[in-house]
């Protein structure tokens, strides 16, 4: 059994930061990636970015690269997700997944575990 806890989100002006943490328990995280994926409303989910436990490999979508960083403690058994210079197209359900097996990082249905999902707003 593996549960995810999202924490974190909340209500942000364009241009500021938030840093979003996900709790990991249940089976151990050695050698599975975990992932940030975000769904706006009315629209399919979207990777954000991923980290591998073993080696800390991490990958980042295109439209967040440089302004988000993903980091994990696998003694805590959290990831965390900084996000700085927020936009107003980041506005989304945040979702902490677990990726179950080999899949593609940057691929949501890669992902076998989800958390319930915290919900970031930016305003302008």
């Amino acid at each position: 059994q593996v549960q995810l806890v999202e924490s974190g989100g909340g209500l942000v002006q364009a241009g500021g930061s938030l840093r979003l943490a996900c709790a990991h328990s249940g089976r151990n995280v050695a050698g599975n990636a975990m992932g940030w994926i975000r769904q706006a409303p009315g629209k399919e989910r979207e990777f954000v970015a991923a980290i591998t436990w073993t080696v800390g490999y991490t990958l980042y979508s295109d439209s967040v690269k440089g302004r988000f960083t993903i980091s994990g403690d696998m003694a805590k058994r959290t990831v965390y997700l900084q996000m700085n210079s927020l936009k107003l197209e980041d506005t989304a359900v945040y979702y902490c997944a677990e990726r179950d097996g080999m899949g593609n990082l940057n691929d949501p249905s890669a992902y076998a575990y989800w958390g319930q999902g915290t919900q970031v707003t930016v305003s302008s």
